[in-house]
């Protein structure tokens, strides 16, 4: 199971670093580069981590733009626009909360 599979019914027992609505864009970054990367016990998702860094641009992190625009290069559009949906399930959700 994915960080965007696990939105809105985050499990933290999964063990796996999830968005939380206390990180700032810098945080949030930090978070997708652990899933673009897999490391920091994140599994390596493009899903998760286009998410993720979506939330990250949205609470003002500048190198998450760059880094969801070439992740973008490199996904089709399904999944492109499955990381969008789960981005907007988080919000929805309230775990994430974005700057007003």
């Amino acid at each position: 199971m994915n960080a965007q599979e696990m939105a809105p019914e985050v499990d933290q027992e999964q063990g796996l670093p999830l968005p939380t609505a206390d990180m700032n864009g810098d945080d949030l970054f930090r978070l997708g580069m652990m899933y673009s990367s897999g490391q920091g016990g994140c599994p390596m998702d493009r899903v998760s981590a286009h998410m993720i860094f979506n939330l990250a641009a949205m609470k003002g992190s500048i190198e998450a733009r760059v880094y969801r625009r070439e992740m973008s290069q490199e996904m089709e559009q399904d999944e492109i626009a499955e990381a969008q949906k789960a981005a907007r399930r988080w919000i929805d959700a309230g775990v994430v909360s974005l700057a007003a």
